[in-house]
């Protein structure tokens, strides 16, 4: 029986109390669903709820007298092997071992759908997430961002909502200029200038800047006049770094479906459209030869200039089209992962939002990452090989590989700064996180191999399941975990936190390994297979079945063998 199932059973247990009068309550009053969760002392029970305390006095009568007579009903219930009321109302249920046992067959047979919901069915949710400026690889931030996005991504779309992963390409505006003039600089063999981007990699970008123009049957920009050459530079320059950003973040797992050019909202006249439906709902005025957005009124600590005296769009005016586009496009929600350096951007996005007539902190949200740093022999990694000023990706990659570099990102809360201990991450132990878990699904396939060897079987031919035949305490304690996997997904989507369910894979690996040292699936020496080890089959089976839908949430592989 699965916490929803036994959800389900607690409603109509209700329902029908209400309806043979041994309870006085309006049956609107009875919650479509309610809370069942794991009691914190284990020896409670296997499920706990607390709606005897939510209802009782609704209904005329004291919560644990309500609780009672809820209690005893459920009792008669199959599957049902205990009942009690404790504490002001609580009512702790301990299932049957059958009705317990069947959730293994349950994860097995559902397979990779397993913990899939529907709570964010009917939801459209662009995320936005990484948008690295196109001037230098993708820093260790934009690594957190690429981990942590991707994996949200994943998790809304197991919960039901169509998520549109969406790159924000800013190809307008002096970093362009900045990163165009350093290019050509390090192609005469001069210095870069004082605010221009320095590394090797603007060496390498130049060089082949000059290489492709040269098959192309091109001049060489370097002997063109300076404007035009810079020109060049431009152009095929922010192509060229673009596309090895893209081709970094695939290899990390992070594919986007849509890469929006910021010129385009001004190129477009998606600027200027957007000012004008601000204007018709009054929330535009102008002065001192600039247009400003009254933001003040939705709580900004000033208003903001959208257009300045010379005429020029100001940044912000690049924002307010860009989320008229999102809205415009279909997303009830716009969800926008910055950096630590955008707290002071978020009052004035919000009241933006707000005099568009949309809700902020539902139509628009926003989740501020911290910083991240490396440490490598107990000191901190500050500088990249190939970029020079950063740390990027790519230096983490090749120090601990995708999965572990995006297990470790993506474990923590968005919003805790966080160290990646190198020297842990590539260790093959129990403290090194990643490795518990997937040694852990490894493990599970390593059973089975052995399982199949000594003639233990899943196949229904050969020998039934029998949910009641896991009836030692650690397979009561391993499908308790089992069964929260579920509600940790739904959760875990509804408040944008991904690091839940690497918390939770790491409490399944604890559980599990409990388990593999408590029970056994294969017969000792000549004994023969019986009901139990063909029963913790399935159950071995359905941890390995939810450990790879996890990880795969977190876009981290689970491998066969370790």
């Amino acid at each position: 029986m699965t916490p929803e199932e036994l959800a389900s059973l607690i409603r109509s247990t209700l329902l029908d109390a209400a309806a043979a009068g041994r309870i006085s309550i309006d049956p609107a009053l009875v919650p479509d669903s309610v809370t069942v969760e794991r009691p914190r002392v284990r020896e409670h029970g296997d499920w706990s709820t607390n709606v005897a305390m939510q209802l009782g006095k609704k209904a005329g009568m004291a919560p644990r007298e309500f609780a009672q007579i809820l209690a005893d009903d459920l009792a008669a219930a199959d599957g049902i092997d205990s009942v009690e009321v404790a504490g002001p109302g609580f009512i702790n249920i301990r299932l049957g071992a059958g009705a317990a046992g069947e959730l293994a067959r349950t994860i097995v047979e559902a397979g990779a759908a397993f913990g899939r919901n529907e709570t964010l069915a009917g939801r459209s949710i662009n995320l936005e997430y990484v948008s690295a400026n196109p001037t230098g690889p993708v820093h260790l931030g934009g690594a957190r961002w690429a981990a942590v996005g991707d994996s949200m991504a994943r998790l809304m779309a197991a919960s039901g909502a169509a998520v549109t992963r969406e790159y924000y390409f800013n190809d307008h505006g002096s970093q362009i200029d900045r990163f165009s003039h350093s290019l050509y600089a390090r192609a005469m063999g001069r210095e870069v200038p004082k605010d221009g981007y320095g590394g090797q990699y603007i060496a390498d970008i130049a060089d082949q800047v000059r290489a492709d123009a040269r098959a192309a049957g091109e001049p060489d920009p370097i002997t063109l006049p300076e404007a035009e050459a810079i020109e060049v530079f431009r152009a095929r320059g922010v192509e060229l770094m673009f596309a090895e950003i893209k081709e970094r973040l695939h290899s990390f797992r992070a594919d986007f479906d849509v890469f929006f050019h910021e010129d385009s909202l001004h190129t477009s006249g998606a600027v200027a459209d957007a000012i004008e439906r601000l204007r018709e709902r009054g929330e535009i005025f102008d002065e001192g030869g600039a247009v400003w957005l009254r933001t003040t009124t939705y709580g900004d600590d000033k208003d903001r200039v959208l257009i300045k005296s010379d005429g020029q769009a100001a940044y912000f005016a690049g924002d307010v089209a860009y989320y008229l586009n999102k809205r415009e496009r279909g997303a009830d929600a716009a969800i926008y992962l910055l950096g630590a350096d955008h707290h002071g951007y978020i009052g004035r996005m919000m009241a933006m939002c707000a005099a568009f007539g949309d809700k902020p902190g539902e139509n628009l949200q926003i989740l501020i990452g911290q910083l991240v740093n490396l440490v490598k022999d107990g000191e901190h990694v500050s500088m990249s090989k190939r970029a020079g000023t950063i740390v990027t990706l790519d230096d983490l990659v090749d120090a601990v590989g995708v999965d572990a570099a995006r297990y470790a990102l993506a474990r923590s809360s968005m919003d805790s700064m966080i160290d990646i201990d190198l020297d842990l991450l590539a260790s093959s132990t129990s403290d090194n996180p990643v490795y518990y878990v997937q040694y852990a699904h490894a493990r599970t396939r390593n059973v089975a191999r052995n399982a199949a060897e000594h003639g233990v079987s899943r196949d229904p031919n050969e020998a039934p399941f029998e949910p009641a035949a896991l009836d030692d305490p650690a397979d009561a304690a391993l499908l308790g975990v089992l069964a929260q996997f579920p509600a940790t997904v739904a959760q875990a989507a509804q408040l944008r936190e991904q690091h839940r369910v690497a918390r939770y894979l790491e409490q399944l690996a604890a559980a599990y390994h409990a388990w593999y040292g408590a029970t056994r699936v294969t017969p000792r020496g000549d004994d023969a297979v019986d009901s139990g080890h063909v029963a913790r089959l399935w159950l071995n089976d359905a941890v390995g079945q939810v450990l790879a839908n996890g990880l795969d949430l977190l876009g981290v592989s689970a491998p066969e063998r370790m």
